[in-house]
């Protein structure tokens, strides 16, 4: 009796064994399978946006935000939808954010600031009654500058990379190459904001929008001057049959030009504020060291200063 439950045990040890290594067979099988159809029914899309895994955990973290949405944009304070959505989308809708999760995002971090304000409270740091009503403000003023200075850098790297840009599709073009061809060419080799507009753009096309509403579109999504001034000149010179190889090439001269000018003047503005840091902090921190070696040295047997030292 013992030598049939001994065999039994070992059977299903066995077919168990058997078992195991046909399911991992079947899920090696099929991971292969996945991978060939995923390659021969994958489309490259060079105008796509590549996401980070950073980006995907803020983007999973901001979905606790539309809980928050209705709240948000009944309280819309410095915040109403049509500046959001401008700011939005001179920003480039950074972690895929629309009007109505930032409106929550806001009333979420307010929610989150009140929370630490409280512990702190209750824990009695020291300036818990001010952390109770600072936290939330900064919170709920701290999304709105957040995404007021996303909209500002990204407008002026968009300003930044232009006269690059400007210089590869003029000689593109000089060479023969059609304006939307030279896009198609020239623009997948760029990153940020110049591939993201002019990608759209080229989509936009694809999909049968007119030339003229896909230029209005870029001068909606950015504010940029320099950007704003090439997309007019291109309207301008389609419209007055103006080859557009020469309207590139002039419109990155200028913006050149532009560009020294501002690296001029950030240059002189930064002159007082290195007299100023020098004359309100290197000064007395300097005034106080020797200062205070000369009393040190007052109380002191050794009159010779440099003796501290030894």
């Amino acid at each position: 009796m013992d030598g049939l439950i001994v065999i039994i045990i070992c059977l299903s040890l066995i077919f168990l064994a058997l078992s195991l290594r046909s399911f991992y067979n079947y899920l090696i099988l099929k991971e292969e399978l996945e991978e060939e159809i995923k390659e021969k029914t994958f489309i490259y899309n060079v105008f796509e946006k590549k996401v980070t895994r950073k980006d995907k955990v803020i983007s999973k973290m901001l979905h606790y935000a539309d809980d928050f949405s209705a709240i948000g944009q009944r309280i819309n304070f410095y915040s109403e939808n049509q500046d959001v959505q401008k700011l939005l989308m001179q920003a480039g809708f950074p972690y895929q954010l629309t009007v109505e999760r930032f409106q929550g995002l806001k009333i979420f971090l307010t929610v989150v600031g009140l929370i630490i304000g409280g512990i702190s409270l209750v824990l009695r740091l020291p300036f818990a009654e001010i952390a109770v009503i600072l936290f939330p403000f900064a919170g709920y003023m701290g999304a709105i500058l957040w995404l007021k200075q996303k909209a500002k850098n990204r407008q002026e790297e968009l300003s930044f990379q232009l006269p690059d840009f400007l210089d590869t599709m003029s000689v593109t073009l000089q060479a023969g190459v059609g304006l939307d061809q030279a896009l198609r060419d020239i623009v997948p080799y760029f990153e940020g904001p110049i591939k993201d507009e002019f990608g759209r753009f080229i989509q936009e096309t694809d999909v049968g929008v007119p030339r003229a509403e896909a230029y209005r579109s870029l001068l909606d999504r950015n504010d940029s001057r320099e950007f704003q001034m090439l997309i007019k000149s291109l309207i301008q010179g389609e419209r007055l049959g103006v080859p557009i190889s020469r309207t590139f090439k002039q419109q990155a001269e200028e913006m050149r030009k532009i560009k020294k000018e501002k690296i001029k003047e950030q240059a002189a503005k930064a002159s007082p504020k290195v007299t100023l840091i020098t004359t309100f902090i290197v000064m007395p921190s300097a005034l106080i060291l020797i200062g205070g070696l000369m009393v040190i040295n007052m109380f002191n047997d050794n009159r010779n200063l440099f003796n501290l030292f030894k």
